[in-house]
């Protein structure tokens, strides 16, 4: 993953062949072991993946690697969201003692602490493709190597809660250049810290909303450890849906701000004094 991103940053590699190379890196994961065993079921209890655990597995890799990559759009974004997520990791391990998870979350923990030190807007260090799926990789491991201890009815759902802003704006982008015709994985600027951006955020304040968003989600990832399985299928229903209304209200409002279709953009409003 590391020579992958080294070569996507000098020179670029075809969307293809990123995607068989991360293939390749989470079968090797599965190879050592790493895998989806069950599968949540709202229903009853969890169901045994069988042949299906290892393509999940790779799918689950490969989610998670193009959704920290993604996020990567601003200063300091993709490694506080790696940050929050692997705090959130850290602690629900501990819950397991379950020290394997602890001690390479905190390696996560402290390598990204450092890194934003210099990362932070104004940047003097750039993560590159590099770093963004070398750390997308490295959630994805942990996250199924905490899964095998975690609660078996709410299988993979901590990990999936807590990196559920990354993921979801992957989604959406995967969605929007689908139905508009477009290369899926061509880059845009649609991406929720662009568009914070262009309703006046600055890269910093656009940063800190996104990493309260995350640290959000990262602290619903540990309470759904202590709920019932009802309330939290109930919980992460709420908030799937409050993340699907909060893009489309973000859409709304930038259409709103950008004037009438054809017409010039609205002037912006004066400050107050």
């Amino acid at each position: 993953m590391l020579a992958l991103g080294w070569r996507d940053d000098l020179a670029g590699v075809p969307p293809w062949v990123k995607l068989a190379i991360q293939a390749c890196a989470a079968q090797v994961l599965v190879l050592f072991g790493y895998g989806i065993p069950l599968v949540t079921n709202p229903f009853g209890a969890p169901l045994h993946s069988g042949w299906l655990g290892a393509p999940l597995t790779v799918l689950w890799v490969i989610v998670v690697v193009n959704a920290i990559n993604l996020i990567d759009g601003l200063d300091g974004l993709a490694a506080g969201v790696v940050l929050i997520a692997a705090a959130a990791l850290w602690w629900v391990a501990r819950g397991h003692d379950d020290f394997y998870v602890m001690f390479l979350a905190s390696i996560l923990i402290g390598a990204t602490l450092g890194f934003l030190r210099y990362n932070f807007p104004p940047a003097r260090v750039f993560m590159g493709d590099t770093g963004s799926q070398f750390l997308g990789l490295t959630v994805a491991a942990v996250s199924l190597l905490q899964n095998r201890k975690g609660t078996a009815t709410v299988t993979l759902l901590f990990p999936l809660v807590a990196l559920a802003l990354p993921l979801a704006d992957g989604a959406v982008a995967f969605v929007r250049r689908l139905s508009g015709g477009q290369p899926v994985f061509h880059p845009d600027t649609g991406h929720i810290h662009h568009r914070l951006v262009r309703l006046g955020f600055s890269e910093r304040g656009a940063v800190l909303v996104l990493w309260y968003l995350c640290a959000t989600f990262g602290a619903t990832a540990i309470v759904l450890e202590h709920l019932p399985r009802g309330d939290a299928m109930l919980l992460i229903a709420v908030l799937g849906l409050g993340l699907l209304v909060a893009f489309r209200l973000l859409a709304r409002i930038e259409r709103r701000l950008s004037g009438p279709p054809g017409g010039e953009p609205r002037p912006p409003r004066p400050p107050h004094p």
